[in-house]
């Protein structure tokens, strides 16, 4: 039970840094003429500037870091998260849990096409008036999979407090 509180307070904190991680992403294709950058970067890169390349490759390195930090957490929430909902909760709890976890393959697939978008617009072979698109484009995708996985995200922390809430009780009997 101890094993499953803690399990749950991890995955709780990790929900904080993908969050964080995803805002800041979002930023970087956050206006309608250029993609804006992350806090330590002001603007990372704009369509038709000439260091746009290595901004680009920036961009390219944040969606890998979080599509790395995401893919182990959603690794630790489909094994070790699964068996403690399936071990602790009931089975309303756990058929919730487990409904929510098929959201994973769409996510997955999301940000896989976010690092096909970037490597189109880095590869060179697109017309300005192609990469201009793809380039607003990602920009539309990447606000709407925050937006996915920010209310993914939301209905994954009800069903941990409610299973962290269930433990606790259960531990003061």
């Amino acid at each position: 039970m101890k094993a499953a509180i803690a399990l749950i307070e991890q995955v709780i904190e990790e929900h904080k840094t993908v969050f964080q991680r995803l805002k800041t992403l979002e930023k970087v294709a956050d206006d309608a003429e250029a993609l804006k950058g992350f806090e330590e970067a002001q603007e990372l890169f704009m369509p038709g500037w000439f260091d746009q390349k290595k901004k680009l490759e920036r961009l390219g390195e944040m969606v890998n870091m979080v599509d790395e930090g995401l893919q182990a957490h959603f690794d630790r929430e489909e094994t070790a998260l699964l068996a403690a909902f399936k071990e602790q909760g009931d089975r309303e709890l756990a058929d919730s849990f487990q409904s929510l976890l098929l959201e994973h393959k769409d996510l997955r697939n999301r940000l896989a096409h976010t690092k096909d978008h970037v490597s189109q617009l880095t590869g060179g072979k697109l017309s300005r008036h192609h990469w201009q698109a793809t380039a607003h484009d990602m920009r539309a995708h990447i606000s709407h999979t925050r937006k996915l996985l920010g209310a993914h995200a939301e209905i994954e922390q009800e069903l941990l407090r409610s299973l962290r809430h269930k433990l606790l009780e259960q531990k003061k009997k």
